[in-house]
């Protein structure tokens, strides 16, 4: 009789448990609700006509040609519209489906693709990168001789993937872009940015510290790993480059090339489909064109990323950059990490491995970019000190990209808000979006 009552006992917690789960499952959004009652998320018609009002000024004063906003809360999507020209010259209006340049919002994606092989158990975080890529440098530059001739150290401790996560892996820093000036290789500043322009639009987007003839990232990377690091591995922050080395480790581990990987990941179960580093020519006119301001007026700039996102040659991908697509695309990867990892029916990582990226600070005791800068594992993590409005909570994260492309994912606060523009030179107009975006839930 024991038994029997220890049985039944047992099936009660079972059933409990699985209903609890039930109910934790059934509150996360699995696809966004389009046509909610703002009335009920306590969003008024003025605060969504103050939105409006807004980003048709930022048109109407001509300091941008077009923009995209979206805000959800809770998977309800309480904003989603365009406003101006994604191409003045001939009057097309924008549309919330054209396609941005994503720039370094294909960072995230890439962390997040490598974190799934994590979850596989095929490569720990603190692994050394050494154990999957023997060639990684471990030695660091102490002194550049005239002749271009340099010194080195042994490094103190070996790089691991969290320094590569967090830009704190040494890779083409501090002395080490003096070595490569040397040797006539380009420097650190991108295309349209004080950079370079090449003679034509290369064939993907490529960015600093390396060929754009390079028809792989392999290439670019075995090609970096030939020089010594620039500073310890973990003692100072080093933005952009370590990205690609952990997008290189990706197809070593996989042994998939990066585009695959990810879209099987990450893009496609999401739903993604319309994100992709290359399309063919008839694509082109879903792009947003690229403008710029120079001396206080709006002009058109080179559209060189863009044609490199439908170039024959389609086989060159890197992590940091390189991702293109319309916002609502992104939108779904924001609410999957809102979600703490699942999203359309999918689970992309487990709850504790979105907390682990999104929570610990990786930059303590590293030489960053001033008080309050945190980074954890591909995101800028806001806090007390340091936050792009005061509405944004301290459990917040984001990272944008070059082109003016951004996001904010605010766990505490339930939402989701992405501000899309595609410009060289633009005014701070994030900020102003992203106050609206938040007074939308304020009464």
């Amino acid at each position: 009789m024991d038994k029997i009552n220890l049985l039944l006992a047992s099936l009660t917690v079972l059933t409990f448990a699985c209903k609890s789960f039930s109910m934790q499952a059934d509150d996360i959004p699995r696809s966004f609700n389009r046509n909610p009652d703002l009335k009920d998320l306590g969003v008024r018609a003025k605060k969504v006509e103050s939105m409006d009002s807004l980003l048709q000024s930022f048109v109407d004063e001509r300091k941008l040609n077009s923009v995209a906003g979206f805000v959800a809360k809770g998977g309800n999507i309480v904003y989603k519209k365009a406003f101006g020209w994604k191409d003045m010259e001939n009057q097309l209006p924008a549309t919330t489906d054209d396609y941005y340049v994503l720039f370094s919002q294909t960072k995230a994606i890439t962390t997040v693709a490598f974190m799934t092989l994590v979850e596989k158990g095929l490569v720990a975080i603190d692994d050394p990168v050494s154990k999957y890529f023997p060639e990684i440098p471990d030695r660091v530059v102490t002194k550049v001789h005239e002749d271009g001739t340099y010194e080195t150290r042994p490094v103190q401790s070996p790089m691991t993937f969290v320094h590569l996560m967090s830009h704190t892996s040494g890779l083409n820093a501090g002395l080490v872009e003096e070595i490569r000036r040397s040797e006539g290789q380009k420097t650190g500043t991108f295309a349209g940015f004080g950079g370079a322009m090449p003679e034509k639009a290369p064939d993907g987007q490529h960015s600093f510290g390396g060929d754009y003839n390079a028809k792989y990232l392999e290439d670019e990377m075995l090609d970096l790993a030939k020089y010594p690091l620039g500073f310890d591995p973990g003692t100072a922050w080093n933005y952009h480059v370590s990205t690609n080395m952990l997008a290189y480790l990706i197809e070593r581990i996989s042994g998939k090339p990066l585009r695959q990987y990810v879209k099987e990941t990450v893009l496609d179960p999401l739903g993604m489909t319309e994100t992709d580093w290359y399309y063919g020519k008839d694509a082109l006119k879903r792009f947003v064109k690229t403008y710029t301001m120079e001396e206080g007026e709006l002009k058109l700039g080179s559209q060189i990323y863009v044609e490199g996102a439908v170039s024959s040659e389609q086989t060159y991908c890197e992590g940091a950059i390189g991702l293109n697509g319309p916002i609502e695309d992104y939108a779904r990867f924001c609410q999957m990490l809102l979600n703490k990892g699942e999203f359309n029916g999918h689970r992309i990582l487990k709850p504790e491995t979105v907390e682990l990226m999104t929570t610990v600070d990786r930059l303590r005791g590293a030489e960053a970019w001033g008080e309050g800068f945190r980074f954890g594992l591909g995101f800028e993590l806001f806090n007390e000190l340091k936050k792009p409005v005061p509405a944004v909570s301290n459990t917040a994260f984001a990272w944008g990209g070059l082109f003016g492309t951004e996001y904010i994912i605010d766990p505490e606060n339930d939402m989701i808000a992405l501000f899309y523009i595609n410009m060289y030179q633009r005014d701070p107009l994030y900020p102003l979006f992203l106050e609206k975006a938040y007074e939308l839930f304020n009464q």
